[in-house]
Protein backbone atom coordinates (compact mmCIF):
# COMPACT_ATOMS: atom_id res chain seq x y z
CA UNK A 1 0.00 0.00 0.00
CA UNK A 2 2.93 2.48 0.60
CA UNK A 3 4.69 1.68 -2.35
CA UNK A 4 1.80 2.93 -4.15
CA UNK A 5 1.51 5.95 -1.88
CA UNK A 6 5.11 7.17 -2.08
CA UNK A 7 4.78 8.04 -6.07
CA UNK A 8 8.08 8.85 -7.92
CA UNK A 9 10.10 8.69 -5.02
CA UNK A 10 13.12 7.24 -5.30
CA UNK A 11 14.54 7.04 -1.66
CA UNK A 12 11.22 6.19 0.30
CA UNK A 13 10.91 3.39 -2.18
CA UNK A 14 14.19 1.86 -1.31
CA UNK A 15 13.71 2.58 2.18
CA UNK A 16 10.40 0.39 2.54
CA UNK A 17 12.84 -2.32 0.59
CA UNK A 18 15.34 -2.01 3.61
CA UNK A 19 18.23 -0.85 1.58
CA UNK A 20 20.63 1.56 2.77
CA UNK A 21 19.93 5.65 1.79
CA UNK A 22 22.97 7.47 -0.27
CA UNK A 23 23.70 11.02 0.52
CA UNK A 24 21.82 12.09 -2.47
CA UNK A 25 18.26 10.14 -0.99
CA UNK A 26 19.09 11.99 2.33
CA UNK A 27 19.10 15.05 0.46
CA UNK A 28 16.24 14.16 -1.41
CA UNK A 29 14.31 13.37 1.67
CA UNK A 30 15.21 16.46 3.73
CA UNK A 31 13.42 18.60 0.77
CA UNK A 32 10.32 15.95 0.52
CA UNK A 33 6.95 17.61 1.01
CA UNK A 34 5.37 15.08 2.00
CA UNK A 35 5.72 14.71 5.72
CA UNK A 36 3.09 12.25 6.97
CA UNK A 37 4.69 9.87 3.86
CA UNK A 38 8.13 9.98 5.37
CA UNK A 39 6.36 9.66 8.79
CA UNK A 40 4.97 6.71 7.47
CA UNK A 41 7.84 5.06 6.12
CA UNK A 42 9.73 5.60 9.18
CA UNK A 43 7.11 4.51 11.39
CA UNK A 44 6.75 1.26 9.58
CA UNK A 45 10.61 0.85 9.91
CA UNK A 46 10.88 1.46 13.25
CA UNK A 47 8.20 -1.24 13.77
CA UNK A 48 10.69 -3.72 11.61
CA UNK A 49 13.76 -3.09 13.76
CA UNK A 50 12.64 -1.93 16.98
CA UNK A 51 8.95 -3.11 17.53
CA UNK A 52 6.60 -1.07 19.34
CA UNK A 53 8.61 -1.55 22.72
CA UNK A 54 9.57 2.61 23.39
CA UNK A 55 12.03 2.86 26.16
CA UNK A 56 13.57 5.08 28.40
CA UNK A 57 16.26 5.03 31.91
CA UNK A 58 16.06 6.54 35.17
CA UNK A 59 19.06 8.71 34.32
CA UNK A 60 20.42 11.48 36.92
CA UNK A 61 21.95 14.71 34.78
CA UNK A 62 24.34 16.46 36.41
CA UNK A 63 27.09 19.09 35.22
CA UNK A 64 30.26 18.75 37.47
CA UNK A 65 31.14 22.27 36.37
CA UNK A 66 29.98 25.39 34.12
CA UNK A 67 33.06 27.19 33.66
CA UNK A 68 34.17 26.34 29.83
CA UNK A 69 37.12 27.83 28.24
CA UNK A 70 35.17 26.98 24.65
CA UNK A 71 32.64 29.93 24.40
CA UNK A 72 29.89 28.29 21.71
CA UNK A 73 27.42 30.52 19.95
CA UNK A 74 25.29 28.08 20.55
CA UNK A 75 25.05 27.53 23.99
CA UNK A 76 23.67 29.44 27.16
CA UNK A 77 25.02 27.22 29.85
CA UNK A 78 29.14 28.20 29.85
CA UNK A 79 30.85 31.10 32.31
CA UNK A 80 34.38 31.80 32.19
CA UNK A 81 36.40 30.83 34.90
CA UNK A 82 35.84 33.65 37.90
CA UNK A 83 32.67 34.59 36.82
CA UNK A 84 30.16 35.33 39.76
CA UNK A 85 27.65 32.33 38.82
CA UNK A 86 30.89 30.30 37.85
CA UNK A 87 30.76 26.84 39.84
CA UNK A 88 32.90 23.82 40.07
CA UNK A 89 31.90 20.94 42.45
CA UNK A 90 34.12 18.81 44.32
CA UNK A 91 34.33 14.74 43.89
CA UNK A 92 32.59 14.14 47.49
CA UNK A 93 29.57 17.39 46.42
CA UNK A 94 29.00 14.61 43.51
CA UNK A 95 29.08 11.69 45.38
CA UNK A 96 26.14 13.88 47.75
CA UNK A 97 24.19 14.47 44.68
CA UNK A 98 24.60 10.98 43.27
CA UNK A 99 23.50 9.49 46.51
CA UNK A 100 20.35 11.02 46.50
CA UNK A 101 19.85 10.35 42.81
CA UNK A 102 20.43 6.29 43.85
CA UNK A 103 17.77 7.01 46.26
CA UNK A 104 15.41 8.59 43.42
CA UNK A 105 15.49 4.85 41.30
CA UNK A 106 18.67 6.23 39.27
CA UNK A 107 20.26 3.73 37.58
CA UNK A 108 22.90 5.76 35.99
CA UNK A 109 24.43 9.08 36.43
CA UNK A 110 25.06 11.52 32.95
CA UNK A 111 27.67 13.55 34.36
CA UNK A 112 29.02 16.47 31.46
CA UNK A 113 30.24 19.67 32.13
CA UNK A 114 32.72 22.61 30.95
CA UNK A 115 35.91 22.61 29.55
CA UNK A 116 37.58 23.79 32.79
CA UNK A 117 40.88 24.78 32.29
CA UNK A 118 42.01 23.89 35.93
CA UNK A 119 41.23 20.42 36.49
CA UNK A 120 43.83 17.78 36.86
CA UNK A 121 43.21 14.13 35.37
CA UNK A 122 43.19 12.98 38.54
CA UNK A 123 39.48 15.21 39.80
CA UNK A 124 38.15 12.70 37.24
CA UNK A 125 39.50 9.51 38.58
CA UNK A 126 38.42 10.64 41.80
CA UNK A 127 35.07 11.21 41.13
CA UNK A 128 34.55 7.91 39.23
CA UNK A 129 36.08 6.01 42.19
CA UNK A 130 34.18 7.33 44.63
CA UNK A 131 30.86 7.16 42.73
CA UNK A 132 31.63 3.41 42.10
CA UNK A 133 32.52 2.78 46.05
CA UNK A 134 29.72 4.03 47.11
CA UNK A 135 27.20 2.48 44.31
CA UNK A 136 28.83 0.01 42.49
CA UNK A 137 25.95 -0.73 40.67
CA UNK A 138 25.14 2.82 39.37
CA UNK A 139 26.35 2.87 35.81
CA UNK A 140 28.59 6.03 35.07
CA UNK A 141 28.03 7.41 31.82
CA UNK A 142 30.48 10.37 31.55
CA UNK A 143 32.60 13.24 29.46
CA UNK A 144 32.00 13.58 26.22
CA UNK A 145 34.55 13.13 23.41
CA UNK A 146 34.99 16.72 22.86
CA UNK A 147 35.26 16.99 27.04
CA UNK A 148 38.01 14.06 26.40
CA UNK A 149 40.11 15.51 23.66
CA UNK A 150 40.11 18.59 25.51
CA UNK A 151 41.80 16.95 28.76
CA UNK A 152 44.68 15.23 26.41
CA UNK A 153 45.60 18.49 25.04
CA UNK A 154 45.45 20.29 28.84
CA UNK A 155 47.15 16.93 30.59
CA UNK A 156 49.57 16.41 27.50
CA UNK A 157 48.37 12.55 27.66
CA UNK A 158 47.39 11.00 24.89
CA UNK A 159 43.45 10.42 24.08
CA UNK A 160 43.98 6.71 24.56
CA UNK A 161 46.03 7.19 27.73
CA UNK A 162 43.08 9.17 29.76
CA UNK A 163 40.31 6.86 28.56
CA UNK A 164 41.97 3.89 29.76
CA UNK A 165 42.53 5.89 33.27
CA UNK A 166 39.26 6.68 33.64
CA UNK A 167 37.91 3.31 32.29
CA UNK A 168 39.78 2.13 35.34
CA UNK A 169 38.14 4.49 37.91
CA UNK A 170 34.77 3.10 36.82
CA UNK A 171 33.97 4.93 34.06
CA UNK A 172 31.03 2.65 31.66
CA UNK A 173 29.92 4.75 29.15
CA UNK A 174 30.43 7.88 27.55
CA UNK A 175 27.37 10.47 26.18
CA UNK A 176 27.34 11.67 22.85
CA UNK A 177 27.16 15.84 23.14
CA UNK A 178 29.68 17.90 21.88
CA UNK A 179 28.99 16.23 18.34
CA UNK A 180 26.67 18.95 17.41
CA UNK A 181 26.91 19.07 13.38
CA UNK A 182 30.51 17.22 11.99
CA UNK A 183 31.00 19.26 8.74
CA UNK A 184 33.43 21.97 8.79
CA UNK A 185 31.52 24.42 6.88
CA UNK A 186 28.27 24.59 9.44
CA UNK A 187 30.55 23.70 13.23
CA UNK A 188 33.32 26.73 12.86
CA UNK A 189 30.24 28.89 12.64
CA UNK A 190 28.36 26.90 16.08
CA UNK A 191 31.42 26.09 18.11
CA UNK A 192 34.12 28.06 19.38
CA UNK A 193 37.18 26.51 21.07
CA UNK A 194 35.88 22.88 20.48
CA UNK A 195 37.83 19.70 18.42
CA UNK A 196 36.54 19.34 14.77
CA UNK A 197 34.26 17.20 13.89
CA UNK A 198 37.27 14.77 12.79
CA UNK A 199 38.61 14.51 15.93
CA UNK A 200 35.11 14.36 17.75
CA UNK A 201 34.69 11.10 15.50
CA UNK A 202 38.85 9.87 16.02
CA UNK A 203 38.49 10.42 20.00
CA UNK A 204 35.05 8.30 20.25
CA UNK A 205 36.50 5.57 17.83
CA UNK A 206 39.27 5.15 20.45
CA UNK A 207 36.32 4.64 22.95
CA UNK A 208 34.75 2.23 21.28
CA UNK A 209 37.64 0.44 20.86
CA UNK A 210 38.57 0.61 24.27
CA UNK A 211 35.58 -1.23 24.96
CA UNK A 212 33.57 1.98 25.92
CA UNK A 213 30.27 2.42 24.11
CA UNK A 214 28.70 5.53 23.56
CA UNK A 215 25.35 7.50 22.40
CA UNK A 216 25.90 10.29 19.79
CA UNK A 217 24.63 13.81 18.93
CA UNK A 218 23.23 15.83 16.50
CA UNK A 219 22.76 19.04 17.24
CA UNK A 220 19.91 20.84 14.65
CA UNK A 221 17.47 23.53 14.11
CA UNK A 222 19.96 26.70 13.61
CA UNK A 223 21.78 27.73 10.90
CA UNK A 224 22.68 24.30 9.01
CA UNK A 225 21.65 23.09 5.74
CA UNK A 226 20.02 19.65 4.55
CA UNK A 227 23.72 18.75 3.87
CA UNK A 228 25.08 19.19 6.92
CA UNK A 229 22.52 17.06 8.07
CA UNK A 230 23.10 14.41 6.00
CA UNK A 231 26.56 14.35 5.98
CA UNK A 232 26.56 13.90 9.47
CA UNK A 233 24.23 10.94 9.68
CA UNK A 234 26.11 9.20 6.90
CA UNK A 235 29.36 9.88 9.34
CA UNK A 236 27.89 8.12 12.20
CA UNK A 237 26.80 5.10 10.34
CA UNK A 238 30.24 5.01 8.76
CA UNK A 239 32.11 4.35 12.43
CA UNK A 240 28.94 2.27 13.59
CA UNK A 241 29.37 -0.35 11.19
CA UNK A 242 33.36 0.09 11.76
CA UNK A 243 33.00 -0.01 15.67
CA UNK A 244 29.41 -0.90 16.40
CA UNK A 245 30.11 1.36 19.56
CA UNK A 246 26.89 3.73 19.12
CA UNK A 247 24.08 2.75 21.64
CA UNK A 248 21.72 5.50 20.43
CA UNK A 249 21.37 8.56 17.91
CA UNK A 250 19.75 11.67 20.10
CA UNK A 251 18.51 14.53 17.77
CA UNK A 252 19.36 17.37 19.60
CA UNK A 253 17.13 20.50 18.85
CA UNK A 254 18.90 23.97 19.12
CA UNK A 255 17.34 25.97 22.20
CA UNK A 256 17.54 29.62 21.43
CA UNK A 257 17.20 31.46 24.40
CA UNK A 258 20.34 33.22 26.20
CA UNK A 259 22.60 31.28 23.27
CA UNK A 260 24.93 34.02 21.03
CA UNK A 261 23.33 33.01 17.99
CA UNK A 262 20.35 34.74 19.22
CA UNK A 263 21.83 37.52 20.70
CA UNK A 264 23.40 38.46 17.32
CA UNK A 265 20.39 38.12 15.03
CA UNK A 266 21.78 34.92 13.36
CA UNK A 267 19.08 32.54 14.24
CA UNK A 268 16.06 34.71 15.58
CA UNK A 269 13.43 31.75 16.07
CA UNK A 270 13.60 28.19 17.08
CA UNK A 271 12.86 25.74 14.21
CA UNK A 272 9.26 24.38 13.76
CA UNK A 273 7.88 21.06 15.14
CA UNK A 274 7.97 20.06 11.20
CA UNK A 275 11.25 20.10 10.78
CA UNK A 276 11.99 18.64 14.01
CA UNK A 277 9.67 15.64 12.54
CA UNK A 278 11.51 14.95 9.57
CA UNK A 279 14.92 15.05 11.39
CA UNK A 280 13.85 11.89 13.57
CA UNK A 281 12.14 10.26 10.35
CA UNK A 282 15.28 10.82 8.60
CA UNK A 283 17.29 9.77 10.67
CA UNK A 284 15.68 6.41 11.53
CA UNK A 285 15.66 6.12 7.51
CA UNK A 286 19.07 7.16 7.04
CA UNK A 287 20.70 4.36 10.19
CA UNK A 288 18.10 1.87 9.76
CA UNK A 289 19.79 -1.33 9.55
CA UNK A 290 23.22 -0.16 11.68
CA UNK A 291 21.97 2.00 14.23
CA UNK A 292 18.49 1.23 15.49
CA UNK A 293 17.97 3.46 18.22
CA UNK A 294 16.74 6.86 17.99
CA UNK A 295 16.14 8.57 21.04
CA UNK A 296 13.33 11.85 21.05
CA UNK A 297 14.76 14.05 23.43
CA UNK A 298 11.41 15.07 25.57
CA UNK A 299 13.27 17.68 27.19
CA UNK A 300 13.74 20.24 24.14
CA UNK A 301 10.63 18.83 22.07
CA UNK A 302 7.93 18.87 25.12
CA UNK A 303 5.88 16.04 25.99
CA UNK A 304 3.14 16.60 23.30
CA UNK A 305 5.56 17.07 20.34
CA UNK A 306 7.34 13.93 21.43
CA UNK A 307 4.56 11.39 21.42
CA UNK A 308 4.08 12.53 18.15
CA UNK A 309 8.21 11.99 17.62
CA UNK A 310 7.79 8.30 18.57
CA UNK A 311 5.47 7.94 15.44
CA UNK A 312 7.79 9.65 13.24
CA UNK A 313 10.86 6.80 13.54
CA UNK A 314 11.81 7.21 17.43
CA UNK A 315 11.88 4.84 19.88
CA UNK A 316 13.57 6.03 22.80
CA UNK A 317 12.59 8.84 25.50
CA UNK A 318 16.03 8.83 26.60
CA UNK A 319 15.13 9.62 30.37
CA UNK A 320 14.41 11.11 33.64
CA UNK A 321 16.62 13.52 33.11
CA UNK A 322 16.67 14.59 37.15
CA UNK A 323 18.26 17.81 36.89
CA UNK A 324 19.27 18.79 33.30
CA UNK A 325 20.92 22.01 34.27
CA UNK A 326 21.93 22.74 30.31
CA UNK A 327 18.42 23.27 28.81
CA UNK A 328 16.97 24.88 31.60
CA UNK A 329 20.17 27.10 31.01
CA UNK A 330 18.14 27.83 27.71
CA UNK A 331 14.92 28.00 29.65
CA UNK A 332 13.17 24.83 29.26
CA UNK A 333 11.59 22.45 32.12
CA UNK A 334 13.39 19.11 32.52
CA UNK A 335 12.16 17.16 35.53
CA UNK A 336 10.24 13.89 34.67
CA UNK A 337 9.63 10.31 36.69
CA UNK A 338 9.35 7.04 35.02
CA UNK A 339 5.60 6.66 35.60
CA UNK A 340 5.02 9.99 33.98
CA UNK A 341 7.19 9.23 30.49
CA UNK A 342 5.07 5.74 30.75
CA UNK A 343 1.87 7.47 30.55
CA UNK A 344 3.33 9.53 27.90
CA UNK A 345 4.01 6.01 25.81
CA UNK A 346 0.56 4.38 26.85
CA UNK A 347 -1.16 7.15 25.58
CA UNK A 348 0.01 6.61 22.07
CA UNK A 349 -0.45 3.10 22.26
CA UNK A 350 2.83 1.78 22.71
CA UNK A 351 4.90 -0.19 25.42
CA UNK A 352 6.74 1.67 28.08
CA UNK A 353 9.44 -0.09 29.25
CA UNK A 354 12.69 1.30 31.34
CA UNK A 355 15.88 0.13 30.48
CA UNK A 356 19.46 0.38 31.28
CA UNK A 357 22.12 2.14 29.85
CA UNK A 358 22.37 -0.30 26.98
CA UNK A 359 18.88 -0.74 26.40
CA UNK A 360 18.34 -3.78 28.09
CA UNK A 361 15.19 -4.20 29.41
CA UNK A 362 14.47 -3.75 33.35
CA UNK A 363 10.54 -3.71 33.33
CA UNK A 364 7.74 -3.21 31.68
CA UNK A 365 4.57 -1.06 32.35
Amino acid sequence: MLEQLIGDSQALGKAISGEELSYNDGIELMNYDNLHMLGAVADLTRKKLAGSTVTFAASYYMNYTNVCAASCQMCAFYRKDGADDAYTLTPEQIEQRVSIAKDMGATEVHIVGGFHPKLPLEYYEEMMRIIKKNHPQLKIKALTAAEIFYLSKLTKNSVKEILSRLKDAGLDSMPGGGAELFHPDIRGKIVRGKCSGQEWLDTIEQAHNLGIKSNVTMLYGHIEKPEHIVDHLIKIRQLQKKTGGFITLIPLKFSLDNTELEQEHLVNHECSSVYDLRVIALSRLMLANTLNNISVYWVAYGKKLAQVALSNGGNDLVGTAFSEEIYRAAGKPTASSVDELATMVKEIGMVPAQRDTYFNIIKKF
